[in-house]
């Protein structure tokens, strides 16, 4: 460093340059003189150099008092940081801490101890896996913390060692707050009462005041408790208004108010049932109540008598245990007929589809509304990527029968290449579009027309130009038949066309036995006199003796659990594996004390399950939570990267869960 500021160029080197070459040129003449001054030459060169010496001494010393003063400074601010602050090893142990860590801690002898240890919450590999950059959120005591960390490393005698420095900040004032604000957040629900008219229209004279008042008494007095806001704006509806607190309560309760009106009886002959709409998702009013629309809209779509509440991009169910009241009318019917003749007439092409692995009511209800696309003249195609041995029968009779409807069906692919914007599709028997037989097809056009006798799942069809949803139909072919008697005066059904339809209502009702109302026996009388042979339906229906030996295997087999719920499994996949599980399940609910029934079955490496039930339990429940759905008496699921035994055990947990919330 000293060699550098000698050499440095300076105004001092210009003067001892100048001396020199006046020395020099003073030798020529002064010998004496010059000798003089070449030693007063070099002294002033030691001069120089000696005075360079000293001020780089004096800067050097400047500098390491500077730097001390500076590590005070930082040991005084570390040592009396007004936050906590600790520093430990790789292992976790404390090697230092000071006094503010020391006073948060409930321990007091904490050196060498293992920090996560004394604070549970704290996990070393979360510490060790954590970036700088992003803290860590943790409760400890009734304070809040985030923990900012920092890595410093080491290195003595070739060794590498790690210290954790570790920051806690106070962040209880900011943690209140979000919790009082998150709690204070305004919800918006609706509340419909499902069967208003039939109520009223059912009670006596005397009592029918009594009773709707009693309603509206309920339904404000339960809001009212959590300091809501309830008003009534039509006869059977109501806008309520609370806080996210209020909510989770409620949510708490399993949203009991359902089951407070159902059991309410005043003089009403029949039950009074409630659709309840909530969102605790929003970024404003308007966005809050058009979520709780969507929601009391699924709820009325799934058959009414429960609470659909959405958080975030999912629905949570509530209630929804109770047959659903049949409500439909044929005003709805003739609408629906006649918007379903305006929308086949206006399109180029209509394309039918109904749901993957079809059965019977699928392939039948979808027979049907091609007959009503054929009435109307247009080009209609019926989608269908192979048959099953469920519709085996079905299809070699189309086949038969009615080869220039055969000529008709067509695969995804071949449809992907003939549809448009002007195109139609109408889907039969389903809703949601992953379980289509080609959701990839629904990307093709705007128009698309939803039929289905299906509860409604959160899964929905975006923005359909036609619903015609309805949970209290036994089956699609049921709409599917009364939408073909509106469309036009002649159904022109043929006796095959009236056979599919008529098979997809025996199927959906097990021989009319289930989910059979009024309407369904005139849907069938129609189908009746169109031709339709029941003796050529129930054909439609038998097996070979394979499956009717596997169908009975299973049967043997099942296993009764919680008393009343039999679970069946058949181990060996199979070609018409899911239409023995559908057969078994059936069967199953003919033994004594059966309530439900569910056969787990292998097929395309996964594990489906079908439930079927009598009607005290919704088995749509029990499997909606696995990614199903379905009716109340009839649903179904599949499930991927679980073994079967795993498959069980999700469902018994399931089941258990399902009887608990009953009690």
């Amino acid at each position: 460093m000293k060699n550098k500021k000698l050499y440095k160029w300076s105004d001092t080197h210009t003067y001892l340059i100048v001396i020199a070459i006046l020395v020099i040129i003073i030798a020529f003449y002064q010998p004496i003189i010059a000798i003089i001054g070449a030693i007063i030459f070099l002294y002033l060169i030691y001069y120089a150099i000696k005075s360079n010496y000293e001020k780089n001494k004096e800067f050097t010393q400047y500098i390491e008092e500077l730097t001390d003063k500076f590590d005070s400074a930082t040991k005084h601010a570390i040592f009396n940081m007004p936050f906590p602050l600790v520093l430990v090893d790789e292992i976790g142990s404390i090697k230092w801490y000071n006094t503010p860590f020391l006073d948060m801690l409930l321990e007091k002898e904490i050196l060498n101890e293992r920090l996560y240890e004394l604070i549970p919450d704290l996990e070393l590999e979360d510490i060790l896996e954590t970036d700088e950059d992003n803290p860590i959120d943790i409760r400890y005591g009734d304070k809040f913390y985030k923990i900012y960390i920092n890595f410093v490393e080491t290195k003595k005698n070739n060794i590498t060692t790690k210290t954790i420095m570790l920051y806690w900040v106070d962040n209880t004032d900011y943690v209140i707050l979000d919790e009082i604000n998150q709690n204070e957040k305004t919800i918006v629900g609706l509340v419909y009462v499902d069967n208003y008219d039939d109520v009223k229209n059912s009670t006596p004279d005397i009592n029918r005041p009594l009773v709707l008042a009693e309603i509206d008494k309920n339904v404000n007095a339960y809001f009212s408790e959590y300091h809501g806001i309830v008003r009534r704006y039509g006869n059977d509806k109501y806008l309520v208004l609370t806080n996210n607190e209020a909510l989770e309560d409620i949510e708490a309760r399993k949203f009991d108010l359902l089951d407070i009106m159902r059991e309410l009886s005043i003089g009403n002959t029949i039950p009074i049932t409630l659709s309840i709409g909530m969102s605790s998702t929003g970024d404003s009013l308007d966005e809050f109540y058009d979520n709780a629309k969507a929601s009391v809209d699924i709820a009325l779509g799934r058959g009414g008598d429960q609470a659909v509440l959405k958080t975030g991009n999912t629905f949570e169910f509530f209630g929804g245990k109770s047959k659903a009241m049949e409500k439909r009318n044929k005003v709805k019917a003739r609408v629906i007929g006649y918007a379903l003749r305006q929308l086949i007439d206006q399109a180029e092409e209509v394309f039918v589809m109904g749901h993957r692995n079809p059965d019977m009511d699928s392939i039948g209800s979808g027979i049907g509304v091609m007959r009503a696309v054929n009435n109307r003249d247009k080009d209609g195609y019926l989608i269908l990527n192979g048959e099953n041995p469920s519709i085996k029968n079905l299809m070699d009779r189309l086949k038969e029968q009615q080869p220039e409807l055969a000529d008709r069906i067509i695969t995804s692919e071949e449809a992907e290449k003939i549809m448009d914007d002007d195109s139609l599709l109408i889907l039969v028997d389903n809703h949601k579009p992953s379980f289509t037989e080609a959701p990839e097809l629904l990307e093709l056009t705007d128009k698309v027309v939803v039929i289905d006798h299906h509860r409604r799942g959160a899964e929905f069809i975006d923005e359909p130009v036609l619903i015609y949803l309805e949970p209290y139909a036994s089956s699609t072919s049921e709409l599917v038949t009364e939408v073909l008697t509106y469309m036009s005066e002649d159904t022109n059904l043929t006796k095959f066309e009236a056979e599919a339809l008529l098979a997809g209502i025996t199927v959906d009702t097990k021989n009319f036995s289930f989910q059979t109302g009024v309407r369904t026996f005139e849907a069938a009388s129609i189908l009746r006199r169109a031709g339709a042979d029941t003796t050529v339906v129930k054909k439609l229906f038998r097996d070979d003796i394979n499956t009717f030996v596997n169908r009975a295997e299973v049967i043997r087999s099942a296993k009764l659990v919680f008393d009343m719920i039999a679970i069946g499994r058949l181990e060996e996949e199979m070609d018409d594996s899911l239409l023995i599980a559908a057969q078994a399940a059936n069967e199953l609910l003919d033994i004594n004390n059966v309530e439900a029934s569910f056969v787990l079955i292998n097929s395309n490496s996964k594990v489906h399950i079908s439930g079927r039930s009598i009607g005290n339990i919704n088995v749509q429940i029990i499997l909606e939570k696995l990614g199903g759905g379905g009716h109340l008496t009839s649903a179904g699921t599949q499930l991927s990267g679980v073994t079967m035994d795993e498959a069980e055990e999700l469902l018994k947990n399931n089941i258990k869960d399902y009887l608990k919330e009953g009690e």
